[in-house]
């Protein structure tokens, strides 16, 4: 995988981290708690995605510069 992919992986899934820890912070997501006991679907599905690009990035990122040696 490429460098510049997986750097772009990294930073792509820390944006999205990001962005679901805000959206559980989000009125929608209080609300959602209140009668389900859960936060909504989509601040849920970015931490999961966030974590996973995180996760294909770096790994992506290690194998390539294993492979640079």
């Amino acid at each position: 995988m490429n460098k510049m992919i997986s750097m772009g992986l990294v930073l792509g899934g820390i944006a999205m981290v990001v962005m679901g820890i805000l959206a559980m912070d989000s009125f929608n997501s209080d609300v959602s708690r209140f009668f389900t006991g859960s936060p909504t679907d989509r601040s849920v599905w970015l931490l999961v995605g966030g974590v996973i690009a995180i996760v294909v990035g770096g790994s992506g990122a290690l194998i390539t510069a294993k492979q640079d040696k």
